[in-house]
């Protein structure tokens, strides 16, 4: 298949009326972390002060506005952290007053030792902080509330951070790598620009502590010459206006990482198609309006500035810039540690504009037409770069050869929803793979749908759209790479938004007072610190849409300090807050039973000790409560033995195998024994490992390493033995499997948990419901664009005639409560 190539020719580029040349001054590649909105950054960093062999008899922090506004301070804080924080170390604050210059900077005294004999200029603010003199961590931060994160990925998260430093071996810091490590008579600093590009180890040399205050005369940035690492930000002459040597497709050439990685280019042409102006990777975006004949090679690049671009849309240009593979990093991940894709950009630019308003080159209209229908080659798991481009082998290869460049999609249809980025999913194939509510579904392993592709507008606007919605019209931009979901449309221009409609589903309650309805639902990190907007959303979908279980099964209960690291484990207060908001929306009075995990022991957020939780209507049904209550139910398992030629537990609530090694920082099932008229009832409520560190399906490895999916599938293993052993001393025992199984109803977990086996041939002891509905239905969850199951309801073969449902409330929408879907099934026991 030939995609499609046509481009309008302009006249060759001439040096024609007046001519401008800006150099855009640059930084190091863009990063997931957004610099400082304010300007403000700490310029330098020293934990030396009275130490042996120091001048300064004092640790400091200097701050720097490298903006053009005074900014106030007087309501934030600077804050420290010890290089490797425990489960109890705290951020120690030191509150701020007063406001900083524009170019100016800011000292804030710490701690002093009993030696040095030199005071610091007179302070701006002072603390106490004793900073360590060869490793820590310092966040400017915008509240003076103490921070409580203690990852680098949690305190990117937390958008208080103003600016963060991690020098020496610290565990929080910015980018790779953090700043080299300080002395006694070292500190470490930016340069006189405050240079931030979000990485550590790059923006902070180390070298003589040179405090400075508000006194001190403000700074303005430093011009240097183009090419270097810090290009002048004003118009500078050029000595030529004529194109040089290579263009975009020598550049980025016919494999993945451009042919001229690492080389510095002089004067490439191109048309400027698009600009981004919000969020840390600023630039422009080019394109040769005279292609090659080669589908495999890129016509179009991005232009990375780190500031808002000097140029507009329609310019020609020539770029004189380092060409950079550049691959996208979450905080603390190195290039081995990632299976991102590059993306080929021109960095630390001098750009000269020839002429303005020329047409644009024509977009590559995207459809079942051109774009390939298997998403990623089966490599064997080897580095797809390794490859040459191949435009029809796949998805990924078709939209590396036209990474950069113009394409359309028109009338496309909302697969994924807004996320709080701006972030949504369409699909260019409105018949692939289809739901019954308007999304692409996931019909196998290694199997995403073709014609799903990640949309974001290029200047951070979030038009909040939900699955079943269509941009109407066309929606155009250029092709790049995301961090997250793999090749993006960055658009231009947005389709008009026609609304779907999507109603949410409301489950049928049962009429019949002989059945029971067992549910499962995952609340994302329930904490008693959330809105009261989430636990009344919760209550009213656990009353009207799951119309109201006798027995829920709820995922991802946080303790009673949420995510503070603070030893606690209990979760009551978090669950009194969900029993009390369901009684307000309607429904009974569940009673819970719950089992608190050992400390940091099963996963989730770091310190919400998350944990499933079995709720029960009382007034319908009986909870079995069996054993004593003096035993640790965290550490001891809890056993099946026959009574009479029935099953019963040790321990009711009870927890199974749990110090077996497969439930290492992970989620151990809640087993209970339930009693409906006289019948028992078994109840295991699961949250088996997360897909966390697994490569990525949009990534460089095909197909992707899945990492996780051996320790589930031991988990598996171990639950389904469990329930032969209920089926052992009854055959046709009623036991309902549900919960968060994060796995495929086709994966080997799920395999083994129904057969025993990870191919599935042993003979089964559970019928996973989701797979008794129609295809187009089977789904429970959307992540990237992609409607699959993650959530599970299954059955021993004594429960006949379940009526089984999966309630979409949540997954499908822009404004979620939680990102999984509820499921409820109905049965007679």
């Amino acid at each position: 298949m030939s995609r499609s190539r046509s481009h309008v020719l302009l006249a060759a580029i001439a040096a024609a009326g007046t001519v401008a040349a800006v150099a855009l001054a640059p930084t190091a590649n863009a990063t997931s972390a957004a610099s400082s909105s304010s300007g403000v950054v700490v310029e330098e960093v020293y934990g030396g002060g009275g130490n042996s062999g120091a001048t300064l008899k004092n640790d400091f922090i200097e701050l720097h506005n490298a903006g053009s506004a005074p900014v106030d301070l007087s309501s934030w804080s600077v804050q420290y952290i010890s290089a490797a924080p425990g489960a109890t170390t705290t951020w120690q604050v030191t509150p701020l007053t007063g406001s900083i210059a524009p170019g100016g900077s800011y000292l804030v005294q710490e701690a002093a030792g009993t030696g040095g004999t030199a005071d610091l200029p007179t302070p701006d603010a002072t603390g106490a902080v004793n900073m360590s003199g060869t490793a820590g961590t310092v966040a400017l931060v915008t509240s003076q509330t103490a921070l409580t994160c203690k990852t680098s990925a949690d305190c990117a998260a937390d958008s208080s951070i103003g600016d963060l430093v991690g020098y020496g071996t610290a565990v929080v810091h910015e980018g790779s790598a953090d700043a080299p490590a300080t002395s006694n008579t070292t500190s470490d600093s930016r340069d006189a620009n405050g240079t931030d590009t979000d990485q550590n180890g790059a923006d902070f040399t180390a070298g003589a502590p040179t405090p400075a205050n508000s006194s001190s005369a403000p700074t303005s940035p430093t011009p240097t010459p183009s090419g270097s690492d810090s290009a002048s930000a004003s118009p500078t002459p050029t000595s030529t206006a004529t194109p040089g040597p290579l263009r975009i497709h020598d550049i980025q050439g016919t494999s993945w990482v451009s042919p001229h990685n690492g080389d510095t280019v002089s004067n490439v042409p191109g048309i400027v198609t698009a600009l981004r102006t919000s969020g840390a990777s600023k630039g422009f975006w080019m394109q040769d309006p005279n292609p090659d004949a080669n589908p495999a090679t890129s016509e179009g690049i991005f232009v990375y500035t780190s500031s808002a671009p000097a140029v507009a849309v329609g310019d020609s240009v020539l770029v004189s810039a380092k060409v950079s593979d550049y691959y996208q990093l979450s905080s603390g991940d190195t290039l081995a540690s990632t299976s991102n894709l590059s993306v080929t950009e021109l960095a630390t630019p001098t750009v000269t504009v020839l002429s303005s308003g020329n047409p644009l080159p024509a977009a590559i209209v995207l459809s079942a037409a051109n774009v390939p229908s298997t998403y990623a080659p089966n490599l064997g798991g080897a580095n797809i770069e390794s490859t040459p481009i191949t435009p029809t082998r796949s998805v990924l290869d078709f939209y590396e050869s036209i990474e950069g460049m113009r394409v359309e999609v028109d009338n496309a249809r909302v697969v994924g929803p807004s996320d709080a980025y701006g972030e949504q999913y369409v699909t260019v194939k409105p018949s692939e793979a289809a739901t019954y509510r308007g999304g692409s579904e996931l019909l196998g392993e290694n199997a995403t749908p073709s014609g799903r592709l990640e949309v974001v507008a290029d200047n951070g606007s979030n038009p909040q759209v939900s699955v079943g919605d269509t941009f109407t019209g066309a929606t155009i931009g250029t092709i790049d790479y995301s961090q997250y979901g793999g090749y993006v449309l960055a658009a231009s221009s947005l389709g008009t938004v026609q609304a779907g409609n999507l109603a949410p589903v409301v489950a049928k309650g049962t009429t019949n007072k002989n059945q029971i309805s067992v549910a499962t639902y995952n609340v994302e990190n329930l904490a008693p610190g959330d809105s009261a907007t989430k636990y009344q959303k919760l209550a009213a979908g656990i009353v009207t849409n799951l119309a109201k279980p006798d027995i829920i099964a709820v995922e991802e209960v946080q303790d009673n300090s949420g995510a503070t690291d603070d030893g606690t484990v209990a979760a009551n207060v978090t669950l009194d807050k969900l029993t009390a908001a369901i009684v307000a929306a309607g429904g009974p009075q569940y009673s819970y039973r719950e089992i608190d995990p050992v400390n940091d022991q099963d996963g989730g957020q770091p310190g919400g000790n998350i944990r499933s939780v079995l709720l029960f209507n009382a007034a319908r049904i009986s909870f079995v409560d069996k054993g004593s209550a003096t035993v640790n139910r965290s550490t001891t398992g809890t056993q099946v033995v026959s009574d009479g030629g029935s099953p019963d537990l040790t321990l009711s609530p009870g927890r199974i195998d749990p110090t077996n090694p497969v439930w290492n920082s992970s989620r151990k099932p809640l087993v209970a024994e339930f009693s409906f008229g006289g019948k028992p009832v078994f109840v295991i409520a699961n949250h088996f490992d997360a897909k966390l560190g697994d490569q990525s399906q949009d990534g460089r490895f095909q197909f992707p390493a899945q990492s996780s999916a051996l320790q589930r599938s031991g988990q598996a293993q171990v639950e389904h033995d469990f329930i032969q052993n209920i089926l052992n001393a009854k055959k046709k025992a009623d036991v309902v499997v549900l919960g968060d199984l994060n796995d495929y109803q086709f994966s080997p977990a799920l395999a083994s948990l129904r057969t025993g086996t990870a191919d599935g041939t042993g003979p089964s002891i559970l019928t996973d419901l989701i797979s008794t509905l129609p295809v187009n239905q089977q789904y429970t969850y959307d992540y990237q664009g992609v409607s699959e199951v993650l959530d599970h309801i299954l059955v021993t073969p004594g429960i006949s005639a379940p009526v089984y449902q999966v309630v979409h409330i949540n997954s499908e929408y822009a404004n979620q409560t939680s990102d999984h879907d509820p499921q409820v099934v109905q049965f007679k026991p």
